[in-house]
């Protein structure tokens, strides 16, 4: 019985250390990190970052994290380099800091446009910064719409893909009516036809896109019926906004009684809110895997839905050993 009783109290000891989390950002996304620890009321774990002189990161862990499960909350955004090379050290920090086991939360994922050679002697991107990652002593990952789903199989470790199509998807419900979910090129059309059948088996339609260069687009028709009907292009991200200013031009010259678009990750680079601001789309809807609150001031065409619920029940799940799926089903 004494043995019985000093194992079951063993037991419960392990599961707790097990549960024990702490939860790090690093500098692309603090507003976010913390929404989510408020939403798992736990307190944002303590890192001294700062920079040298000559642009070399230094971190320090300044708290006890000895057998702890630490989940690293970093963007990859823009600068890329720079967010990327901090989260290896906050990891390398964290690692040389005994803790049990690290999982990088990246809501959003840099370089994920590079996922395949598109000539014959340039890189796959994406998969180096895969392998630098788990190089770096990452155990897991956390990410959410990734631009190519093939990614998650550059890992050697487990990755849980998190989608906000819930978010989009109620949005949209209480927004808008008589409306059609359109692809802004060939390859979202999955994603569109997802919405399409989530939001009631909704009009579905396509603009085709050429692109003869990097973020420059070329639309030279639109396939599908969207006369008299309110658009809604759906996209993973929206980057200097050209595509999604020309393919909202080709929609309203179909007949598109109103143009609105989401995607999830408003990268917003370039002249991006220029773009925005002189186009044809209505409303732009972003989440904030992006921190971007000071671009956003400069438009009042931009609506930003949050994602910190979605992914702290991710890590409140994951913690617990729970499906993640049910969130999505």
């Amino acid at each position: 019985q004494h043995i019985i009783l000093i194992y079951f109290i063993e037991h419960i000891f392990y599961n707790f250390s097990m549960n024990k989390i702490k939860i790090f950002s690093g500098t692309s996304n603090v507003k976010l990190s913390k929404a989510i620890c408020k939403k798992l009321k736990v307190p944002l774990g303590k890192l001294n970052i700062r920079r040298f002189s000559d642009g070399e990161i230094f971190v320090e862990v300044d708290e006890s994290v000895r057998g702890s499960n630490a989940y690293v909350i970093q963007s990859t955004s823009g600068p890329v380099n720079e967010n990327l090379m901090e989260l290896f050290i906050i990891v390398d920090a964290l690692k040389r800091a005994a803790v049990n086991e690290i999982t990088a939360v990246i809501p959003y994922f840099g370089y994920s446009r590079q996922d395949r050679k598109v000539t014959d002697r340039s890189p796959i991107t994406a998969r180096l910064v895969c392998d630098l990652l788990i190089k770096s002593g990452i155990q897991k990952i956390v990410t959410m719409d990734l631009h190519a789903g093939q990614i998650q199989g550059f890992f050697d470790v487990p990755v849980d893909h998190l989608y906000s199509s819930p978010i989009a998807i109620k949005y949209i419900k209480n927004k808008y009516k008589d409306f059609v979910i359109a692809s802004p090129d060939a390859g979202g059309m999955e994603r569109a036809r997802f919405f399409s059948k989530k939001l009631d088996d909704a009009g579905l339609a396509m603009t085709d896109k050429r692109r003869p260069g990097p973020n420059i687009a070329e639309i030279t028709n639109v396939i599908g019926d969207v006369k008299g009907k309110n658009v809604v292009l759906i996209d993973d991200l929206i980057d200097t906004a050209g595509t999604a200013a020309k393919s909202a031009e080709a929609l309203v010259k179909s007949g598109a009684k109103s143009v609105s678009m989401f995607c999830t990750h408003g990268v917003l680079s370039g002249n991006a809110l220029e773009n925005i601001d002189n186009s044809c789309i209505d409303e732009l809807i972003i989440t904030d895997t992006i921190d971007n609150q000071e671009k956003l001031k400069k438009s009042n065409k931009i609506k930003v839905l949050t994602v910190s619920n979605l992914i702290a029940e991710a890590i409140d799940r994951i913690r617990n050993n729970k499906s993640i799926s049910q969130l999505f089903s």
